[in-house]
Formats: structure tokens, sequence, C-alpha cells
């Protein structure tokens, strides 16, 4: 056992960095020393407790760092490995798993996601005595963490560690949702509502596929600025308008072949859903609050023969994908360096989810 720091979420809202107890890692998990791990939307959710979980939990879920220690039977990773932290570890045994969607796991998805323990039902965590849990596996708001081996995934060492921290959650969402859940084809007409680092990173992808319009929505300028930037042809300001579809309906009339949500509130799925060309695809990738529930006019769905996609994680294989984005990256098709708005140190965790929570900021790196 050794004494780490950690940002802990000790009750709603109260998110504070205490030292944390932590074990070795046992069979089948790698112990990692965090260069840097990003803050993300759904850190804040289960914050402000739109989420559940057990408590005391140790925050972070993207992230990067080197592999320090190795649990036994873990032979695909060694000490000094560079890797990226995937919040999806999988069992490689589940029918998922064998069926090659490894981040629809159902092992993970009944023990790891909702109980807040690794693959053996236990935690490697401890605070004032007392057991803590891992947040979806990962927990990277800490200077060390314990993960499953199939949760860490090795790259190239000579890729930026911090910059790809990124690459964990949010650049691995957005580009897979246009790559895996969408597959958006070149000349495409796309919409992305919301620019956070998930709609950015939908931009980029969307970039990449070849679309011929992409119309980037959001209620920041800044942020409209930087989509220009990353490969947004449009932009539509939608602060203050009262019919964001209506809005996105004056630049293209005849509806989009996509639209993704990035945003995840009823009201954006509800757009996304409503600027639809004839057989548009939405896709819904921004998570809502546990419980929401959008409307739409099934008939018209199905006269236009449009689709409705969820996409979570961008439907990725980590262990092919996270590799091949940091190629991405390091062929200069990705821009991560715009995406980060700020690179704060780990005892600033809960500023720095306040300044989320408030909109204004990107990716914000917590570096430990």
């Amino acid at each position: 056992m050794t004494t780490v720091r950690g940002a802990v979420l000790e009750g709603t809202r109260q998110v504070r960095v205490r030292e944390v107890h932590l074990d070795g890692p046992g069979r089948d998990e790698v112990e990692v020393e965090v260069v840097a791990a990003g803050v993300c939307h759904s850190d804040l959710h289960v914050v402000t407790g739109e989420w559940e979980v057990a408590t005391p939990t140790v925050l972070g879920h993207e992230g990067s760092g080197v592999v320090t220690a190795v649990g036994e039977g873990v032979t695909a990773l060694e000490v000094g490995d560079h890797v990226v932290l995937s919040w999806v570890a999988n069992c490689t045994r589940c029918r998922q798993c064998l069926a090659g969607r490894p981040v629809q796991c159902s092992t993970y998805a009944e023990i790891i996601s909702p109980r807040g323990v690794l693959f053996d039902g236990t935690s490697r965590l401890g605070v004032d005595g007392e057991t803590a849990y891992h947040y979806l596996g990962v927990s990277s708001f800490a200077d060390r963490v314990v993960v499953p081996a199939t949760g860490a995934i090795k790259v190239r060492k000579d890729a930026p560690l911090q910059d790809i921290a990124l690459l964990g959650c949010g650049v691995a969402t957005g580009v897979g949702a246009v790559r895996n859940t969408a597959q958006v084809t070149p000349g495409s007409t796309v919409a992305v509502i919301g620019c956070g680092g998930v709609g950015l990173s939908c931009i980029q992808g969307a970039r990449n596929a070849g679309a011929a319009t992409i119309v980037a929505v959001d209620v920041v300028a800044s942020k409209l600025d930087l989509a220009r930037v990353l490969g947004a042809t449009e932009t539509v300001d939608t602060a203050g308008v009262a019919d964001p579809g209506a809005a996105l309906r004056e630049v293209m009339p005849g509806g989009f072949d996509f639209v993704f949500d990035a945003i995840g509130r009823v009201s954006t799925t509800e757009t996304a859903i409503a600027a639809l060309a004839l057989g548009g695809a939405a896709v819904i990738v921004g998570m809502p609050p546990t419980g929401s529930v959008a409307r739409f006019d099934p008939l018209a769905l199905a006269a236009a023969d449009q689709r409705i996609l969820g996409c979570n994680y961008g439907s990725i294989v980590p262990s092919r994908d996270i590799p091949d984005l940091v190629d991405d990256v390091m062929d200069g098709r990705i821009d991560l360096a715009s995406m980060i708005s700020a690179r704060r140190p780990l005892s600033e965790a809960a500023d720095a989810l306040a300044d989320l929570e408030g909109g204004g900021a990107l990716r914000q790196l917590l570096i430990p």
C-alpha cells in the first residue's frame, strides 16, 4: 500500500484533495503514474448529483500516464509503457467482448460502472481507513491509479503524453461518433450542437471524413470561433434564440444528413431530430441526466426514413482506436492543443469542475 493524493467526492458538490491509500495491482491489473487527467462533464454529473455513485469516490475517468507496476497475468504491458486510460475496461470474455464490442462489456456494466470497484468486486482505494471507490474504473484525479490492464491502452512514446489524455474520453467519443457510430461519408452535411471537447472532436472527425458542410452550434462565441479553426464551415450562435431548430433550418433548409447532439439535454436532442434531412441520422453523443425523456414524432421519423442513434464512447474499440487517434494527432489530423483551455495542478480540481459548470471552459487538464 502507498499513499497518494486524490480528488475525492465525499457528497454532492463536496470535492477535496485528500490523502488516499492505494493498494498495488492485483491479477490482470496495472499501476499507472498519472501525467494528466482531463476534466469532463461526466465527472461534473456525479459532482452535482445528476448521476449517483458510491462515496467517497476518487474522481476522474480521462487520463494518460506511465505504467509503474504490473500485476500477475499481465503480459501486454510492462513498466515504463506510456498509456492512455480508457474508462471502459473490458473483461474480454463476455458475449459483447467476444462479438467485438468491448465498450458494451456486460461485466464492466454489471460490476465496475455501478459499484465503483474493479473486476474482482473490490477496491484498491481507501480514505481514513475506509474503502473508497473508483470512478468508472479509472479515478484519474490522482497521482497514481490502479486499473484493469484492458483499461490502460499502450501508445507510442513520442506522442505528447499530457495532451493525449484527451483521447481517453472526449476525443475518442467525438471522433468515434463520426467514424464508427454515424459513419459520415464524404460530401455529407453535418451539424454539431455543443462545442465543448466532445463537440469540437465531432467537428474534427467530420472534417477528416470529408463532410462538405459542418455547422457548429453553441451559445458561447469563443467556442464557435475555435470551431471554425478546427473545421466548421459555418456557425450558429443560439444565445437567446427561442427556436434553435429553426435557426439551423435557415442555414440548411432541407435539413442535415447528420446532426450530433454533443450536449445531451432534452432540448438539444429534440433540436437534433427536428433538424434532420430525409434519410438523416441524429446521433446522441452527450449523456443526459438520469430519467430524461425527449419527444419526437415517430410518424415523421418513419416517413422521412430517419434514424436516432445512441453513441456510447464513440462506439470505439479502445485497443484499436486510441492508438489510431494518437497517430492522427502526430500526423496533424487532430488538433489537441487548441482544445486545452487550462493546465492546472491537482489541488485545483474543485475549481476546474466549477469552471466547467460555468460553461466557459473547454478541456482542462489536471497535472498531478
